[in-house]
């Protein structure tokens, strides 16, 4: 895949502007930052949930 200079990315967004518009672009970003933030908020406490629980102990099941 090339590389994608400056010159290169400015045409792509001119581009996208042109298909888009600022009005939706604007509404766009807004829609990806808020799920961005769900997701991380989604995936944040089943994280913390498994760093708390405290593996199996193997002792427990020789003593049996």
């Amino acid at each position: 895949m090339p590389n994608l200079g400056i010159p290169e990315l400015a045409i792509i967004m001119v581009i996208v502007v042109l298909l888009f518009g600022v009005g939706k672009l604007s509404g766009v970003g807004k829609a990806f930052g808020t799920s961005i933030r769900e997701f991380k908020a989604a995936v944040s406490p089943e994280e913390k949930k498994e760093a708390e629980t405290p593996p199996p102990s193997e002792g427990a099941a020789d003593a049996e």
